[in-house]
């Protein structure tokens, strides 16, 4: 994987401690896609790193978002609400950029940006690792929040990802597999593909996406 361009780091305040931004941006940009990470990592987790090097050459500023818990250096992820708070508040900055935005992230990133997608107006949301179930438990499913976005939605989904295999999403759901990839997109030294060209293929997925997206406000709900 080809490392990501330096970035330009912004640090936004939030009811729940100072957030950060880490801005790739693009020469021109017609979209702004902003990534939260998930509950067991940070903004250094091979898709957002992926997705921040291939982007901006397609016209897409790739905005890195670090939770403020995460900045604080704790190792623990608040609860959803506060999660939900932190993103709300850093999202000015987002939309400060000027292009539409498009609202995303790995894991409980990915359900914070479902979640408060139509509240904030986003463009559409992108959903990496999306942790439909806990694993084992099927029945504890969460597909009421995609359902529930409100705009596009894009999930990328690693064939073996135990928090829910692409197979078990709701009928309906846009989706691009990531063979052998497991939650964190990483897959097996003896696997049908290379680590790289699994990144390539979830890379490839989410540039096509965006670019099929419609340009202007996202639709009224």
């Amino acid at each position: 994987m080809a490392d990501t361009p330096e970035a330009l780091s912004e640090t936004v305040p939030t009811p729940a401690g100072d957030g950060r931004v880490s801005w790739h941006p693009a020469p021109r940009p017609r979209l702004v896609l902003a990534l939260g990470h998930g509950a067991g990592g940070g903004v250094e987790a091979r898709d957002l790193r992926a997705l921040a090097a291939a982007l901006p050459a397609r016209g897409v500023t790739v905005a890195l978002v670090e939770q403020p818990w995460r900045v604080a250096g704790r190792k623990l992820a608040p609860a959803p609400r506060t999660l939900d708070t932190a993103w709300t508040a850093i999202w000015p900055a987002l939309a400060a950029a000027g292009p539409p935005v498009v609202a995303g992230g790995r894991s409980a990133g990915a359900r914070v940006a479902c979640r408060t997608a139509r509240a904030l107006g986003a463009h559409a949301v992108l959903a990496l690792s999306f942790p439909l179930h806990p694993p084992g438990r099927p029945e504890k499913t969460r597909a009421e929040e995609l359902t529930g976005a409100g705009v596009p939605v894009l999930v990328v989904q690693g064939a073996r990802d135990p928090f829910g295999r692409p197979e078990e999403f709701p009928a309906g759901t846009e989706l691009a597999e990531v063979p052998g990839g497991d939650h964190g997109f990483a897959v097996p030294k003896k696997a049908e593909i290379s680590q790289q060209r699994a990144l390539d293929l979830l890379t490839e997925a989410v540039a096509g996406w965006l670019g099929r997206l419609p340009d202007g406000p996202p639709p009224a709900p």
